[in-house]
């Protein structure tokens, strides 16, 4: 293995690049579905820092290559970002201008997930210089979709863009520690129907609103009760959009909809959250469905998905944990924790639907992640750029 001390002061070397690399990125406003400015531009940063190849797929993703060997590892970051939000609680500050104040770098996707993107492309170009090659193929991938529809991007870009991965590793952010899973999650909707009529004689009509509070408070009983587990944490479920149908502010409604978002650990499945939720007393003629999703991508490709996002988790006796810790205690100085994400990844695609074994590393706070104060520790990034570099070197042997 290189000497940490020689591989540190490269990475060190490129802290400067890295983060003006990551201000040319954040740079580009990239909603789902909108991702073609930032992924022509690191597109353009993986040909000039010497990758093997580099291009983008029909979805948009862009993908870079070095080697050519016979195990084949993934780095995946998402280029997508969510909105912004109120622009006054940014308090004057531009979102998409990356302002370094008190040792981090602020910006919408600094942390969430354009920090690790950059970090990822810089590691690959660290590792060709270092001479870490081995019998193993490396992609680094910026996915798009992430934000509205996790894995869609990834799950594309593994089934038609690249050869199938031995391990995958996620860029979102742990603190520089080495998460092994996270909770799944759906995105249900609860139809209940009523009889409309003028609100001046609501007697006359059947008012879904009413019906619908008391829907309302038999999830968040059903929220108390739901099943526990010591690494992932508790499943929950949670109303975040209430709507109904109505001919004017003076009718009663005919329909009233709410939404909800079910975060699932282990042991729990699409069905049973579904079976919870229909089994309700309020909720038995109820209509209950998995959300749909659809878009179009940049490139004019539509896509659709089912939005169920599988439970996952990677023992942690796994050798791409095994090789992620070892690599993780080069470039940190100290031994890593080992985790989870609170919140939900693309790894529901590549382990979750698709069974690759799947791990995280990442530069940045998840706390940080869709706020107004969104940053990243700028001492964040070359161990990180570390880490991209030596870690194909010591797991590909393991795989």
């Amino acid at each position: 293995m290189i000497a940490r001390d020689k591989l540190m002061a490269e990475a060190r070397r490129l802290q400067g690049k890295t983060a003006k690399f990551l201000a040319d990125i954040v740079a580009c406003p990239s909603h789902s579905g909108t991702e073609k400015q930032v992924a022509d531009r690191i597109r353009k940063e993986m040909k000039a820092i010497g990758f093997d190849e580099a291009f983008v797929d029909k979805l948009g993703n862009v993908i870079g290559r070095i080697g050519k060997g016979r195990k084949v590892i993934l780095y995946d970051s998402h280029i997508d970002t969510v909105g912004v939000g109120d622009p006054a609680a940014w308090k004057g500050r531009d979102p998409f201008k990356l302002r370094s104040q008190g040792g981090y770098l602020w910006g919408r996707g600094a942390c969430d997930n354009k920090g690790s993107m950059a970090c990822m492309v810089h590691g690959g170009a660290l590792l060709k210089k270092l001479g870490l090659l081995g019998d193993f193929t490396l992609y680094v991938t910026g996915s798009t979709f992430e934000e509205d529809c996790d894995g869609l991007g990834q799950e594309f870009l593994i089934k038609k863009s690249i050869r199938k991965p031995h391990l995958v590793c996620l860029g979102e952010p742990t603190d520089l520690n080495v998460y092994r899973g996270h909770r799944g999650r759906m995105e249900i909707a609860v139809h209940i129907t009523g009889r409309s009529c003028h609100a001046s004689a609501p007697e006359r009509g059947d008012n879904p609103i009413y019906k619908m509070t008391n829907l309302i408070q038999e999830v968040e009983e059903l929220n108390r009760r739901l099943k526990d587990d010591p690494f992932l944490g508790k499943g929950t479920v949670a109303v975040t959009k209430i709507e109904c149908q109505t001919p004017s502010l003076n009718a009663v409604p005919d329909s009233c909809s709410i939404y909800l978002d079910r975060r699932l650990t282990a042991g729990e499945t699409k069905q049973s959250a579904l079976a919870e939720i229909q089994a309700l007393p309020s909720a038995r003629r109820a209509g209950v469905e998995i959300l749909p999703y659809e878009a179009t991508g940049y490139t004019g490709l539509k896509v659709k998905s089912e939005k169920y996002f599988p439970t996952w988790v990677l023992p942690e006796d796994h050798p791409g944990v095994r090789g992620a810790v070892e690599a993780a205690a080069a470039v940190r100085g100290s031994a890593p924790r080992i985790g989870r994400w609170t919140f939900s990844t693309n790894g529901v695609a590549s382990m979750g639907r698709l069974g690759i074994p799947t791990i995280g590393f990442g530069a940045g706070n998840e706390v940080d992640t869709h706020s107004a104060t969104e940053r990243i520790a700028l001492s964040h990034l070359p161990p990180a750029v570390a880490f991209y570099a030596l870690f194909p070197s010591i797991v590909a042997p393991l795989l």
